[in-house]
């Protein structure tokens, strides 16, 4: 079993004029990835921006974000994060989530009203159909991604959530649940390509990732479906934006 350590960066707190030097203490200091998780409002980085700035700035450290994705034009969502992906050597980590449920949020985000994970059914295929360099409705991507396939993992912990992430997103990363919590969730539900949870019980900002077979994380992200888990816990401030 490995336990891969990452720190998510709440922004407000560190300050974006402290971030390039925590990048180079984190890589110094052999962590697996930062994530930039995605809000309006709470003072978070923007994550596109941020995760670029990182890319060039450390060789190693692995690209993780709650990216809030309804909203979002799809051709050009897939373009950015094509590009991220491709300029930083593969090293993106992708969770998308419909955003906080505060008012302002949402409206700022352009969808004041209605179900906003619809937008997952419809534009994750329209993503994965890009970055495998199809074209669509007249729109076709002159980069790809470097991982083929870039794997989308979805949060949420309803019933409707589960069964979403269980039948289109890659792995599951649900915000603020126990790891006992995220073992149970699936039992009534079509269970999720891998099992993932945030940890209250975590002392230290960290994300684990562990699972129960010899391979390497590379091979891992790219096999056939199995159940692992990631428990993550940050002390930055992180906000619940994958509930």
């Amino acid at each position: 079993m490995k336990v891969r350590i990452g720190y998510a960066v709440g922004g407000k707190a560190l300050g974006i004029d402290r971030f390039g030097g925590m990048l180079d203490d984190l890589e110094r200091l052999r962590f697996d990835s930062v994530w930039l998780p995605e809000t309006f409002l709470t003072g978070t980085f923007d994550p596109i921006v941020g995760l670029s700035y990182a890319a060039a700035r450390v060789r190693k450290l692995k690209l993780g974000t709650h990216l809030v994705a309804p909203g979002r034009n799809v051709v050009l969502l897939a373009k950015s994060l094509a590009e991220l992906d491709r300029l930083s050597g593969g090293r993106l980590l992708l969770v998308f989530v419909p955003g906080l449920t505060d008012a302002a949020e949402r409206s700022i985000q352009g969808l004041p009203t209605g179900d906003r994970t619809t937008w997952f059914d419809t534009n994750l295929p329209v993503l994965r159909a890009l970055w495998a360099g199809q074209q669509v409705e007249g729109a076709k991507l002159d980069v790809t991604p470097h991982q083929q396939p870039l794997e989308v993992w979805l949060g949420g912990k309803g019933e409707k959530s589960l069964q979403r992430a269980g039948r289109i997103s890659d792995g599951w990363l649900p915000g603020l649940v126990t790891l006992d919590e995220a073992v149970a969730a699936p039992s009534s539900s079509a269970p999720p390509p891998r099992l993932v949870a945030r940890s209250r019980r975590s002392t230290s900002a960290s994300t684990c990732r562990t699972r129960s077979t010899p391979r390497s994380t590379a091979t891992r992200c790219r096999a056939a479906p199995r159940r692992a888990t990631r428990a993550t816990s940050s002390r930055s401030g992180c906000p619940p934006c994958a509930t």
